[in-house]
């Protein structure tokens, strides 16, 4: 381990004296370096209200969520079962019931657009087949062509 040594001139009192010098090791790459130490971190959370379920919370501390709500567009909406609906009934000039009928009707026209779908498929693969069994025709007629002008 290599070191460099400083020189250090200390001041003297009287002008009749010589300055003293001092010699001092400082380590080069040396393992003398030693970092404070971090102090130790505050806890997050001194309660333990995290703890508890939510029913305890609400008894305890009564917290009532309610439904989630939202305001768009004017429109205020709650959240019930899993959907977002009107609080006032009306949804944007169209009232629950005509939304219901639209969504069924909704899906019967995609039920019907899929039946089609599959019934445009099948007229496909009926195509496909019948282009395939007149070119076998064609290719038989023309070697019965061709066998019957060698007979000749």
């Amino acid at each position: 381990m290599e070191a460099f040594w400083f020189v250090q001139v200390l001041k003297c009192d009287a002008p009749a004296q010589m300055p003293s010098l001092r010699l001092l090791k400082m380590p080069l790459f040396g393992s003398t370096f030693s970092p404070k130490k971090t102090p130790p971190r505050k806890s997050a959370s001194l309660s333990n209200l995290h703890n508890l379920d939510r029913s305890t919370r609400e008894v305890e501390l009564g917290l009532d969520y309610g439904t989630p709500t939202m305001n768009l567009a004017g429109q205020s909406l709650k959240f019930e079962n899993g959907q977002w609906i009107a609080e006032t009934g009306i949804s944007g000039g169209v009232d629950r019931r005509e939304a219901q009928r639209l969504r069924r009707r909704n899906q019967q026209l995609e039920e019907e657009n899929n039946l089609l779908r599959l019934k445009v498929d099948i007229l496909l693969d009926m195509l496909s087949e019948t282009t395939a069994e007149s070119h076998l025709m064609e290719k038989e007629l023309d070697e019965l062509k061709s066998v019957s002008r060698r007979r000749k």
